[in-house]
């Protein structure tokens, strides 16, 4: 059985003429990430000490990560930044998430809509019409293979305008 966590990355500023993927987190970000974390932590913890985080290279997913990571009490060697999951393709996720090792049961990623969407929608028994910033889902799968992975059951959905 595999278990995916997957988060939007938070809410991104516009204030500053960056690329993109240099765009940086809004302050609303962090408290977004505060409530959704609260519920996670207290109907999931006990899931998530074994798990992996891979999360996009774009400061907006990365430091929403990083956020997760300290909370959650992440090490280090379970923390990957993956340039390809700078992707906006639901596709292209499903592919990166179908080559994880098998070795991981619980993979947590942080990228970017409407590829997270896409994703979830595809890759749940539940639809979504958006997953909003900071947008927590977890999926379970019957699959014990990473490649293998196809529907699965939608176990968790939080949002954070559902928490304040």
């Amino acid at each position: 059985m595999k278990r995916l966590v997957v988060v939007r990355h938070g809410k991104s500023s516009w204030k500053y003429d960056v690329p993109d993927h240099e765009r940086p987190l809004k302050k609303r970000a962090k408290k977004d990430a505060k409530a959704v974390l609260g519920v996670f932590k207290a109907f999931y913890l006990q899931n998530i000490e074994s798990a992996t985080f891979w999360s996009s290279y774009a400061v907006r997913a990365h430091e929403t990560a990083k956020i997760f990571k300290k909370e959650l009490e992440i090490k280090d060697e379970d923390f990957e930044v993956k340039k390809a999951l700078y992707t906006f393709s639901s596709g292209d996720l499903k592919n990166i998430i179908r080559k994880a090792p098998d070795s991981i049961e619980t993979l947590v990623i942080f990228s970017h809509n409407p590829g997270i969407t896409g994703l979830v929608n595809h890759s749940g028994d539940q639809k979504f019409h958006n997953i909003p910033t900071t947008g927590l889902c977890v999926i379970e799968f019957e699959e014990d293979h990473w490649d293998s992975i196809s529907t699965g059951k939608t176990l968790l959905s939080l949002f954070p305008k559902n928490l304040r």
